[in-house]
């Protein structure tokens, strides 16, 4: 006990970006600032929602990836697209109350919680993949402001109503407006300016934080892979706005050059974050449908455990043609064992042992 209080109390003195965070974001960061020191933490998109053949009815609690390996991930990831339409169910038909207690049974059971967010395009009102310009029209002074507004509004509800039984607040690192750098988002490069960005960024957190009085987030800033330093930070709205640094790195082209990737990427990654002293983490990535027998340690593991990374989160397991985790069956799985086996790659049992 006394070992935990400790860590409590010098989880106290962090400094985030919300100046009013509450002790549990601060005791968050601490644990996310501890995990490096260990390995890095393996994180699941909707780990406990849905898998390949099932659906969470509010029955059961699985994953694919427990399933195989017999242990459940460390980082949980969640979407909440279309929160700010105000429907039951996110853009991957997860439905909000439902999501609200795997939320609560992730961090109960000492997971870390990071969530996504896909809005729709506020201009057109199609999805968050419509690149249609509309940053502008969303900042203060803009047409659709208010609009915009209310949509926070409600994600802030959302934020707000994550607690525990006892009614204390579960921390969230919050991933907003990810893969700026890319232009098929209608936040990302060519559809609006890096000022343009900064604003929408510096604005959503003002409203959040000052507004809304939401007080559990980290914020954490992650692009799509980077060909240098300049593209990384083109769109950063400062340190003052951000706690954890990401970036999504995604296995699409040759086996040689994902090793690339993640070598470059990862070790520029880690030059920043040390240079800010935030974390940083991969925050999206894998190889669909897994098609490389033994890529979780030969491909994966080899090229990012020195990097320093706190987590590493894979997408989601949606259909059959459509998977970055492996399930019972699946071709990888016997490799993925061996990689939940290593020393250094931290699973749920290991994560909630940092608190």
């Amino acid at each position: 006990m006394s070992c935990k209080s400790s860590f409590e109390v010098s989880s106290r003195k962090l400094s985030l970006s919300d100046k009013e965070a509450d002790n549990s974001a601060k005791l968050l960061m601490a644990r996310i600032q501890e995990i490096p020191k260990m390995g890095y933490a393996f994180g699941h998109q909707d780990a406990t929602a849905y898998g390949m053949g099932w659906k969470n009815d509010g029955s059961l609690y699985k994953s694919d990836v427990a399933e195989v390996s017999g242990d459940f991930p460390g980082i949980y990831g969640f979407e909440i697209g279309h929160i700010e339409l105000g429907h039951q169910q996110n853009l991957d038909s997860v439905n909000f109350d439902l999501m609200t207690k795997l939320i609560q049974k992730a961090h109960k059971t000492g997971g870390i919680v990071t969530i996504s967010w896909h809005p729709n395009n506020p201009v057109t009102k199609k999805s968050a993949w419509d690149p249609s310009p509309a940053v502008s029209e969303i900042l203060e002074g803009g047409i659709l402001h208010p609009k915009y507004q209310a949509w926070i509004a409600r994600v802030a509800d959302f934020m707000n109503g994550l607690k525990t039984k006892k009614g204390k607040p579960i921390p969230i690192v919050f991933r907003p407006f990810h893969e700026m750098n890319g232009s098929w988002f209608w936040w990302g490069h060519g559809n609006c300016t890096p000022e343009e960005f900064q604003l929408l960024w510096q604005q959503t957190y003002a409203l959040l934080t000052n507004t809304y009085k939401v007080h559990n987030l980290l914020y954490c800033y992650s692009s799509d892979a980077v060909k240098n330093r300049e593209e990384y930070l083109r769109f950063y709205p400062g340190d003052a706005y951000v706690d954890i640094l990401g970036m999504d790195l995604y296995h699409k082209e040759s086996t040689e050059a994902y090793e690339e990737l993640l070598q470059e990427n990862l070790s520029l990654l880690a030059t920043i974050g040390k240079e800010k002293g935030k974390p940083y983490a991969m925050t999206e990535g894998g190889l669909n449908r897994v098609t490389v027998e033994n890529w979780w340690t030969d491909v994966l593991d080899k090229n990012i455990a020195d990097k320093g990374i706190a987590w590493a989160l894979f997408w989601r397991n949606a259909w059959p043609n459509h998977y970055f985790g492996p399930f019972k069956g699946q071709k990888s799985s016997e490799n993925f064992r061996k990689f939940k086996a290593l020393d250094h790659v931290l699973f749920l049992s290991e994560v909630k042992k940092i608190r």
